[in-house]
C-alpha cells in the first residue's frame, strides 16, 4: 500500500539511503532531523509500501576481473508476447546479462552485458545470446568509459 504523499522527511530518508544504503539508523535520524524511533517506522514503512525494493552493494567490476561491459541491441523476427517471454527467460539464465530492458521501436531489447575480456563477450555471444529463439539481428557497442553511472533515481 503506497504512501500518498511523501513528505520532506521521507524524500529526505530516500535520497540519504539511494546515496548510502548502509548508513545506521541513528545517522540517518541525525542526518533527517528526527530522532531513532520515528525514523526507523518511517524506513519500514517506506518499505511496506514499496519505495524500497532492496539493499545491495555495488561492486566494482575491474576489481571482480569483469573489465568489459557490453550493451547489446536485440531485435527479435516476432514481437508476440510468447516471444518476448521467451527472450526474457533465456537471457534471465545468463549471469553475465545484469540488465535487461523490453523497448518501444526499432530494438525490442537492450542488454547490459559484462565480461572479463572481448574475448570472453564473444564466447558469450556466440554460445548463448545469438541462439536466443527468434533473434533477427543484435547489435553490440563495447562501453569505452563510463563518465556517469549514478544508481537509483532523481529525488526532488
Amino acid at each position: 500500500m503506497k504512501r500518498s504523499r511523501l513528505d520532506k522527511i521521507d524524500k529526505n530518508i530516500l535520497r540519504r539511503l539511494q546515496s548510502d544504503g548502509r548508513i545506521s539508523n541513528i545517522n540517518l535520524s541525525k542526518a533527517v532531523g528526527i530522532s531513532a524511533p520515528p525514523c526507523l517506522r518511517r524506513v519500514r514503512a517506506l518499505e511496506e509500501a514499496g519505495y524500497i525494493d532492496g539493499y545491495h552493494a555495488q561492486i566494482n567490476p575491474a576489481s571482480m576481473g569483469y573489465g568489459v561491459t557490453v550493451f547489446a541491441m536485440v531485435t527479435l523476427k516476432s514481437q508476440a508476447e510468447e516471444d518476448l517471454r521467451a527472450f526474457e527467460k533465456h537471457v534471465s539464465d545468463i549471469p553475465m546479462v545484469r540488465e535487461c530492458y523490453a523497448l518501444t521501436g526499432e530494438i525490442d531489447f537492450l542488454l547490459k552485458i559484462v565480461a572479463k575480456s572481448w574475448d570472453d563477450y564473444q564466447t558469450l555471444f556466440t554460445s548463448k545470446i545469438s541462439n536466443a529463439p527468434d533473434i533477427k539481428s543484435i547489435k553490440s557497442s563495447l562501453t569505452i568509459r563510463i563518465p556517469k553511472n549514478e544508481c537509483g533515481i532523481p529525488i526532488e
